[in-house]
């Protein structure tokens, strides 16, 4: 018996061990995906806040804007956390880019977008 448990012993080890990395994976597999959901979401708020400030105001494109920076903040719900800089966080610089025009909070935002491999996502 005793040998039948030193040699089940590192296969339940590998088992174990497998699992932790199994489920790492997965938590860097979901939060890349947040990171790339809120960069897309972003982008779309700029994209939206740029048109509607080249034409002639258009009430239905202030609402696009308004529904797109929803979207971002939606986005960012689950990274609000995260640090961009200047002792603010991606909740912080967000919400003051889509609800304030602040354009340097909106750059910690861009830069955060930059630094986890989305830069092409945003303007």
């Amino acid at each position: 018996m005793t040998r039948w448990i030193k040699a089940a012993l590192p296969v339940v080890a590998l088992v174990v061990l497998g699992t932790g990395c199994s489920s790492q994976g997965q938590d860097d597999q979901r939060l890349t995906e947040r990171r790339e959901n809120f960069c897309t979401q972003l982008g779309g708020w700029q994209k939206a806040r740029n048109a509607a400030a080249e034409d002639t105001p258009d009430p239905d494109e202030y609402d696009e804007v308004g529904a797109a920076a929803q979207d971002v903040l939606l986005a960012m719900r689950p990274l609000r956390d995260e640090p961009v800089g200047q002792g603010r966080t991606l909740g912080e610089a967000t919400a003051a880019a889509t609800e304030n025009s602040d354009s340097e909070a909106e750059g910690l935002a861009v830069r955060y977008c930059g630094e986890v491999g989305f830069e092409t996502l945003t303007r």
